[in-house]
């Protein structure tokens, strides 16, 4: 008796707490289908891949990251300005373009490069962080890499200059 108890206990808190999680993003259903081409892409890449993040300001100056994951780890980030035009004219050379591996992952401390994460951090992410709905932002959404994200993250209302929080991903590939 006791373990049918507690059995339908766990079995109640557990759809109770995914009940509550229902609704709680924009886009729901598109992230499902696109996290689900995420295991798909996972699994038959062998958790390894690269992927490119694209930025640009409104000033005009663009940049570029690619992250490198061999296996589930970040392997190397390399990054570049894509268009400098805009950038102090003083700035070191060795800041505009560089690679970092493995043991050196995050060594450029304040940079305009991509954060480093896995794609199951940036589904993560997703998730909790750029799809919750809230007020007062426009929220978006996009799977243009064969399924998976592109672009996910939302702008405030009313904001004017660089205000879009989240990230868009212009290349995926499977690694060797």
């Amino acid at each position: 008796m006791k373990p049918t108890i507690f059995l339908l206990t766990l079995l109640l808190t557990g759809y109770l707490i995914s009940s509550c999680e229902k609704n709680d993003i924009d886009f729901e259903d598109e992230y499902k289908k696109s996290y689900r081409a995420w295991l798909d892409f996972k699994e038959s890449s062998g958790n390894t891949y690269n992927y490119t993040v694209t930025g640009v300001s409104w000033v005009g100056i663009a940049w570029e990251t690619k992250i490198t994951v061999s296996k589930g780890v970040i392997s190397q980030r390399e990054f570049k300005y894509t268009f400098t035009q805009g950038l102090p004219e003083n700035m070191q050379k060795e800041d505009l373009e560089w690679i970092e591996y493995q043991n050196q992952i995050n060594s450029h401390g304040s940079t305009a490069a991509a954060e480093p994460l896995t794609l199951d951090e940036i589904y993560a992410k997703a998730q909790k962080e750029w799809l919750v709905k809230r007020k007062d932002v426009q929220t978006y959404f996009e799977t243009n890499n064969e399924g998976l994200i592109s672009s996910c993250g939302y702008v405030p209302n009313g904001c004017m200059d660089d205000c879009f929080r989240g990230i868009r991903i212009t290349n995926i590939q499977k690694g060797q």
